[in-house]
């Protein structure tokens, strides 16, 4: 049957499939992630001791945190938010094809390359800002706040839950801030912003980036900072580029 010629409710019909078949995949993944616990949890408890590869790039002294649990269900729903989280990550290029699958009917040919371009850009950006926060945000992040004392009196007694919703917290907000680039590409293209607004403001942003970075990354470690700081740097240098080119292309 066309799309075109289709009732309101055969499209809510369309619509449950294909949330049913994402919902399936995304369980599927799920599933597979939460009985491979030992592979999952040596990538999410990685970046704790300086063996991570992170740390050994940098030189780091060596320090292994220890976790505790505190809660009689805790490990076990930890174990199972994390599984569900690595199911969505894992399930999401299918996710996104479902949707642009459901929608695409309703687009012209231009409107569908664009839209092409937008979501697979956003989604690359996504799972970049996601490994930056992996392999430099975090382990930065919970080498300071974890091994951080007060007093040599007052020993560091940290949970689980703690240092899983941290990692989990930081990768979303890193994934989103990544998406800079993307946003501003939008803006440009409706003239709402252009290269020469973002040119003439930078000082303002660097002052913007700097606090976010603080946000981020709550350390007095000028170097941390600025390794935080660098990458959304680059992505306003990025983001000028591509205002620039949409505002050409208008």
């Amino acid at each position: 049957m066309e799309r075109e010629s289709m009732t309101f409710w055969e499209h809510l019909d369309e619509l449950r499939s294909s949330l049913i078949r994402m919902a399936c995949v995304i369980a599927l993944f799920a599933a597979i992630a939460f009985v491979m616990k030992d592979e999952l949890f040596a990538v999410v408890l990685a970046p704790r001791s300086s063996d991570f590869v992170t740390y050994q790039l940098l030189g780091v002294k060596a320090f292994s945190l220890h976790l505790m649990n505190t809660g009689l269900t805790e490990q076990f729903m930890i174990h199972m938010r994390t599984a569900v989280y690595a199911g969505l990550l894992l399930a999401s290029p299918y996710v996104l094809y479902e949707l642009f699958r459901f929608v695409s009917p309703a687009l012209y040919q231009h409107e569908r390359r664009y839209a092409v371009w937008i979501v697979g850009t956003a989604y690359v950006m996504f799972m970049v800002g996601t490994l930056v926060d992996y392999f430099m945000v975090f382990p930065l992040t919970v080498r300071f706040l974890g091994t951080y004392q007060v007093s040599p009196d007052v020993a560091n007694m940290l949970t689980l839950q703690s240092y899983v919703d941290t990692l989990l917290g930081m990768s979303l907000v890193m994934g989103v801030v990544f998406e800079l680039p993307v946003v501003c590409g939008l803006l440009g293209r409706m003239g709402l912003i252009n290269a020469q607004m973002m040119v003439a403001y930078r000082r303002h942003a660097i002052v913007a980036i700097l606090v976010v970075a603080a946000i981020i990354t709550p350390t007095t470690d000028v170097f941390t900072l600025f390794v935080v700081a660098l990458p959304i740097y680059l992505l306003y240098e990025v983001s000028v580029v591509v205002v620039k080119t949409m505002n050409d292309e208008r």
